[in-house]
């Protein structure tokens, strides 16, 4: 269950916040923990005891340092459990089919992976993150430890933030968690409604539909569809359009639910940290990382580069927790070495600028913005190389390479405008425009319900995408699928409006094309001209659609193609087509009408 569907939405939230808000005050936590583990087991039940273990290990751990306070030794002892069982359980289910399929490409041996741990458990990276840092404060005595599981459960599962994050240290809301009357005002859940709704507009009217670009230049993983280019068919041009596209969905992915996540802490009396803070209009690496993924920077600045002795030790050993950190970060967003590579690309960009460049940039003004997000870009290059569909040897020997292949022109007249708008969504003048329109009661009402009434419709009318830092697996819709398939199969370029269509199947927003026009007369693969059958079925398919269009004769043309037979039909025509019972049989196809008829 993720915050951008009809179940959360419509079922979930409304009811746990129901609950909450009804219940005594010595039992709002009970109800946040219990609902927040109906949230995780929804998808998850499987991997239910690995909450709980974590839970557990971390929670007895934290008892047993302060039982022991006077014996250092012990104190140390159960720490180190905790690391070894929070951290442990991570990389068991992260990283050991990663380990044993590296250590077989490079050593030649044959381990057989461990089945089972294919799928990994929701939300683990975060919850492990926020466990340890629980363990680690009741360690260093900077916070008290928590007696009662049902508040610590509340704090670990807390569905708001569990699995997208921001990552909440237990000092972060212990306070909170305590306070059981007037925990929440009427202000404070108007603000995190008006947070939650503009999360969900960044996530599902910003993200994807600028996701839609670069899934129709590089395409679904084992889809029979051929309407994307194909990253081989794509020119360098469209190629860097392509990972723009990626670099914007991602950015309003995930600060999207992460806005959502602070909203509904709001709404629930909790302060959660804020996660983003504009990074694309950074100056510097250095500063990017300062507004990228906040909590989590924060996170391995306060637990790792500071213990390893941070900037306090000389240039040389900065560099090298510099490097440490980095790796660590690269290994956390993902089992696989192109997120390590990933890792260690901003480990040099960093060590760069704390030598020498830092000084440099902090004197330009425009140039430094470039050089920041050029460098951005090629890092989200990094990251998304092992994607299916992807190459990551093809994907830099495109962008650097310059060859040749489907031009950009066509995605950026049906796309500019989205990448456009996106754009400006990046930088501080769309919170400009809200803190102009929030002074004044109606104004600021009104664009809140235009923003929920939007995003609630593009939910109702659109398929589930998931959470994209975790690489789930997108499912698509049936009528997703076929609108995908439809515009190349038959030569059509369909553009839905606000609102739903007339065949009640869809609810768009933006309007935007949904794949590449084809000349089927210069498309490259010569089986695509031949293949008569599925684009007879494409046609049926359009046909069962939109019955109102039947013998209406208003059918879309293609872009580059004039209309004829006194007609709009897309189709050329086709002599293999005719029915072979004769004029007067049932044809799939609408009959042509012409105009003076």
């Amino acid at each position: 269950m993720v915050f951008s569907t009809i179940i959360f939405l419509f079922r979930f939230l409304p009811i746990t916040l129901a609950l909450y808000y009804l219940a005594p005050a010595k039992l709002k936590n009970t109800v946040l923990f219990l609902c927040s583990l109906v949230f995780y087991c929804w998808g998850e039940v499987r991997f239910f005891p690995v909450m709980v273990a974590l839970i557990l290990i971390n929670y007895i751990s934290g008892l047993c340092i302060e039982h022991f306070d006077q014996k250092p030794a012990l104190r140390r002892t159960f720490l180190l459990v905790a690391l070894i069982g929070s951290l442990g359980m991570l990389f068991y289910f992260k990283y050991a089919n990663f380990v044993l399929r590296s250590a077989n490409a490079l050593l030649g041996t044959a381990f057989a992976e461990i089945q089972g741990i294919g799928t990994l458990p929701l939300g683990i990276s975060f919850y492990t993150f926020q466990t340890l840092s629980y363990t680690i404060d009741v360690y260093r005595r900077e916070v008290k430890t928590e007696h009662n599981i049902i508040d610590f459960g509340a704090y670990v599962v807390m569905f708001p933030q569990l699995i997208a994050g921001p990552i909440v240290k237990y000092r972060d809301v212990s306070a909170q968690l305590h306070v059981y009357k007037h925990r929440y005002s009427l202000q404070q859940i108007e603000e995190g409604m008006t947070l939650f709704t503009f999360g969900l507009a960044k996530k599902v009217l910003l993200a994807d539909a600028v996701g839609a670009l670069w899934t129709d230049i590089i395409g679904i993983a084992d889809s029979p569809s051929t309407t994307f280019v194909g990253l081989a068919n794509a020119s360098t041009p469209l190629v860097w359009l392509g990972v723009i596209a990626y670099s914007l969905q991602l950015y309003f992915d995930f600060s999207g639910y992460s806005l959502m996540a602070i909203g509904m802490g709001k709404m629930l009396g909790f302060d959660f940290p804020q996660n983003f803070n504009f990074p694309y209009i950074s100056r510097s690496i250095t500063e990017f990382w300062r507004r990228w993924h906040m909590t989590l920077s924060g996170w391995f600045r306060e637990y790792v580069y500071i213990p390893l002795g941070g900037n306090r030790k000389g240039l040389k050993r900065q560099i090298f927790n510099l490097f440490v950190v980095e790796l660590l970060t690269g290994i956390w967003h993902g089992a696989n070495w192109n997120f390590i590579c990933w890792g260690l690309y901003y480990f040099v960009l960093l060590a760069l600028e704390k030598l020498f460049l830092l000084k440099y940039l902090e004197k330009g003004r425009i140039w430094p913005h470039i050089y920041t997000m050029f460098l951005v870009v090629v890092g989200w290059a990094m990251f998304v190389g092992n994607e299916a569909g992807v190459g990551f040897g093809l994907l830099f020997r495109k962008l650097f390479l310059p060859s040749g292949g489907a031009s950009p022109v066509y995605f950026l007249r049906n796309y500019g405008v989205l990448l456009a708008v996106s754009i400006l969504c990046c930088t501080p003048l769309i919170e400009k425009l809200w803190n102009a329109l929030r002074k004044h009661t109606v104004t600021r009402v009104a664009a809140v319900l235009v923003l929920l009434v939007l995003s609630t419709a593009y939910v109702v009318g659109s398929t589930n995408s998931p959470f994209l830092y975790f690489k789930l697996l997108r499912r698509e819709s049936e009528w997703t699928s076929i609108q995908r398939k439809l515009p190349l199969c038959s030569g059509i370029r369909y553009w839905w409006p606000l609102g739903c269509s007339l065949s009640g199947c869809s609810c768009w927003i933006w309007p935007r094309p949904t794949a590449r026009t084809v000349n089927w007369k210069h498309h490259p693969d010569p089986a695509a001209q031949t293949d008569r059958r599925f684009r007879r079925r494409a046609e049926q398919l359009l046909h069962q659609l939109h019955p109102i269009r039947q013998g209406s004769g208003v059918w879309p043309r293609p872009v580059d193609q004039p209309a004829e037979r006194g007609g709009d039909h897309p189709l050329p025509k086709d002599p293999e087509r005719r029915h072979p019972a004769g004029p007067g049989a049932h044809d799939v196809r609408p009959a042509l009408q012409h105009p003076e008829k």
